[in-house]
């Protein structure tokens, strides 16, 4: 803590504020409010005699899922173990117009909604979509990475949810919480085979009471893949198959000493190896038909691609360095030593503390306390291409990107609970965060003419992007029961953040040392950013029945500018040094305004559900980040105005043969750069977006969902389910107006199981996109380019998976 408390800078009031919040953190050391212990699975068999209940906290209170107004998507525990879901990706089958890309080695992955995204490639931004994990908003989509396991509910919220959430969230709100230990002792333990991937997984928990007043659960989970990615025939690398494996164990201690007052720790370590950053991406070879050659030093030297340009095929062309460039990295790097063969390594800790007192019968205290750190290095070479003739490796633009991450945050929320028809929620936000992003990287790969004469490296140089920010939020809610039937509700978050980096770049090598770079032992000296914003939101509530809910509501996103950490000493870092003007690396706050009304519904004794919402929001100045595959340069920008509208439809039935359930959701969704966006990202010069559809948002999307639970005896039950999803296909780049489209496609998830309707044990058959779909989720130009070349980079989904599994429960 005296670390983070000496770089603290906010003034006098800030350090009064700050005072009180560390204070809640101190009560927090004795306890924490459990999680939603007893909340019941969304999508767990029920008879025609029980009314499903699902709990959220859309308002950060339990509420009802029928009651909340909000648009939220509640999926179970028992689902998500269900179809082997262990990936934030593999949700989307559920939850239409939710887009996840895994991989890059900048923040790590993506999440968009309704349209509306960030960047995968850079750490600097925040998510437009927020990952709230176990009640704390992180800050860095590495977590979409390593993956998730023993998770009691995931909800998905729709929409600026800036009031409860503060952080980032401009577009919605992916929350995911992990179960809780047990009223009485249980143990479980899964085991699965993948037959596609070739990959096993090995799962289990204990979970009881150790005393009347303290509950314990320990899990863990353990998934190693051999063929994650299979590489193309031919391709010059090491590993002809790259795998993967993560590591996950939890620590919660569940503390009840008495009536008013009970507290939560969750301890997480995850640690994630791989053989690359570069996830399942493919080349198209585009207009032209032919594989590009990877376009070196003004053409001096172009190395054949050596892919196929076939890009359905699921075999990826991944060359490991070439010998010119694989030597010499600037060290220390654990990229040393390894002679060119890609490898991700990840280590996070995570730890979060939340206590509840009732300071009386009618005010609670909550307090919530996170801390993350990570520890991330890989290496990987981003030409996506090159083979010199005799198979030896081509591959160039190298980098070894180390990403390091300190964040502390504190929550204090004062909550009441009055009989009468008023009540409200006050609370303050801190947050303190550190990001260091080191990278030796490989932009012009000068050493295929010699490595550095002085040194002995092989890079053109190291750079160094240490950015500190520092936020602090106030909010405050109030509910006003109108009538016994009319609900008005609504309030205001205020946030002040700041943000400090700076720039070293340590090392340029000798050949490249001149005006065009800056020179080594460059030092930027602090580069500032700081903004604030009011984030109003107010909504009515008409209860028209007992099982039939009406609401409107106005809602305003904010999500906090920052500094590139994209820039190169080459280019645009270049040109900033010259004049001391690093304007040009910071981009602005994204904001967000509009509405919603929708109904939700309940009918035929509650056995059938139907929700609906109908939205029309504005977002201006949406952070956007794209690659210039002549220049190789990332670009920073805001897009001008991006209206997003559409209408969400969810239903589910409880039908009356007993243990078969249906559900449904069905979105469209319209949007549309409204105001000029002039993307300087574009082939050929900048161009205006101003009218052109957004991208990654599907005008059409929805699934269909099928489970049904059939007894055989007392002791054993067949259980069968599938999900059919279906998206109308979206653009999948933002750089100009002939970008690629992704086509309507279809995915299919199924499973097959038999066992003891408590589930002290069962047998599984899961089948994951069993018609093996691949589609592209983003794309970008291909590094290294010719003038004259149209090659780009596919991210797409993984292929088919068949899970064979075994569980226990006892």
């Amino acid at each position: 803590m005296n670390t983070l408390q000496a770089r603290i800078a906010f003034g006098a009031r800030a350090r009064g504020v700050r005072t009180a919040l560390l204070c809640g953190a101190a009560l927090g050391s004795f306890a924490a409010m459990p999680g939603i212990a007893h909340a019941q699975d969304a999508d767990t068999a029920q008879t025609a005699s029980e009314e499903r209940v699902i709990i959220v906290q859309a308002r950060r209170q339990n509420e009802t899922l029928q009651e909340v107004p909000v648009t939220v998507t509640a999926i179970g525990g028992e689902t998500l173990t269900r179809y082997n879901v262990d990936q934030v990706a593999d949700i989307t089958s559920r939850v239409p117009t939710l887009n996840v890309q895994v991989g890059g080695s900048g923040s790590g992955g993506q999440l968009s909604l309704r349209g509306v995204g960030s960047s995968n490639i850079s750490a600097a931004f925040d998510s437009a979509v927020a990952l709230e994990y176990d009640g704390v908003v992180v800050s860095t989509m590495r977590l979409v990475q390593a993956g998730f396991f023993d998770v009691e509910q995931i909800d998905v919220l729709r929409g600026p949810q800036s009031l409860f959430f503060g952080k980032s969230a401009t577009a919605g709100v992916l929350s995911l919480r992990s179960a809780n230990p047990t009223p009485e002792w249980e143990i479980g333990m899964r085991a699965s085979y993948e037959f596609e991937e070739k990959g096993y997984l090995l799962a289990g928990y204990i979970s009881g009471p150790i005393s009347d007043t303290l509950g314990v659960r320990v899990a863990a989970q353990f998934n190693d893949i051999d063929e994650f990615q299979k590489l193309q025939p031919g391709t010059p690398a090491v590993n002809q198959e790259r795998g993967l494996t993560d590591l996950i164990i939890r620590t919660t201690l569940d503390w009840q000493p008495s009536d008013r007052f009970s507290a939560n720790l969750k301890v997480q370590y995850t640690k994630n190896e791989n053989d690359g950053a570069i996830g399942t991406a493919e080349i198209n070879c585009g207009a032209n038909g032919i594989a590009d050659p990877v376009f070196l030093l003004g053409g001096a030297l172009q190395i054949p691609a050596g892919y196929n340009c076939n890009t359905r095929d699921q075999r990826y062309f991944l060359p490991d360095a070439a010998p010119q460039l694989a030597p010499g990295v600037p060290t220390p790097s654990r990229a040393a030593g390894r002679n060119g063969v890609p490898f991700g390594e990840t280590e996070l800790w995570f730890g979060r503390l939340q206590f509840d007192l009732d300071l009386s019968d009618t005010l609670k205290l909550t307090s919530v306390t996170g801390l993350l750190n990570l520890d991330a290095v890989d290496f990987d070479c981003y030409a996506y291409a090159g083979v010199f003739p005799g198979g030896i490796p081509g591959g160039a633009g190298c980098s070894d990107p180390i990403n390091k991450l300190e964040q502390y945050t504190q929550e204090l929320r004062l909550t009441s609970d009055f009989d009468g028809p008023f009540n409200f929620m006050l609370g303050a936000f801190y947050e303190d965060r550190t990001f260091i992003f080191d990278t030796a990287q490989q932009g012009v790969n000068i050493s295929f003419l010699g490595r550095d004469p002085v040194t002995g490296f092989t890079y053109d140089w190291d750079k160094i992007h240490t950015t500190k920010t520092e936020a602090l939020s106030f909010f405050g809610s109030a509910m006003i029961a109108l009538t016994d039937r009319l609900e008005l509700s609504g309030g205001v978050r205020w946030t002040d953040e700041k943000k400090v980096q700076t720039i070293a770049v340590p090392y340029v090598h000798t050949f490249l040392q001149g005006p065009a770079f800056v020179r080594p032992g460059f030092f930027s000296g602090p580069i500032n950013f700081k903004d604030d914003n009011v984030s109003p939101e107010v909504t009515l509530k008409y209860q028209a029945t007992d099982d039939l809910n009406f609401f409107a509501s106005y809602k305003t996103g904010f999500k906090s500018g920052g500094i590139d950490n994209s820039a190169l000493p080459s280019n645009s870092l270049s040109q900033a040094a010259l004049t001391g003007d690093f304007s040009a690396l910071i981009f602005q706050s994204e904001k967000a305004e509009g509405g919603e009304v929708g109904f939700k519904s309940q009918w035929a004794g509650r056995s059938f559900t139907l929700n609906a919402t109908a939205y029309y929001y504005v977002f201006k100045d949406l952070q956007v980040q794209n690659f210039n595959a002549q220049t190789i340069q990332f670009v920073t920008s805001n897009a001008g105005e991006l209206t997003t509208k559409g209408v969400d439809l969810e239903a589910r039935w409880r039908t009356p043969v007993d243990g078969l359930n249906l559900s449904a959701n069905l979105s469209w969704l319209d949007t549309e750069y409204t105001a000029d966006f002039l993307q300087p990202g574009g082939q050929g010069g900048p161009v205006n977006l101003r009218g052109r559809r957004g991208s990654q948002a599907p005008e059409w999307a929805g699934n269909l969902a099928v489970d049904w639970a059939i007894p055989l005896s007392n002791s054993l039950e067949l259980f069968l389910s599938g999900n059919a999803n279906y998206n109308d296909g979206y653009i999948t780049d933002e750089t100009s107006f002939n970008d690629y489209v992704q086509p309507s496609f279809w995915t299919i998830d199924t499973n097959v199981s038999i066992g003891h309707p408590d589930g002290k044990w069962k047998l599984s058959l899961i089948g994951t996109n069993i018609t093996d779909k691949i589609f592209v989720i983003t794309t970008g130009g291909r590094p290294f380019l010719s003038p004259t070349g149209d090659d780009f980079v596919m991210t797409q989904n993984r292929g088919r998976q068949i899970f064979a599994e075994v569980s226990f429960k006892f």
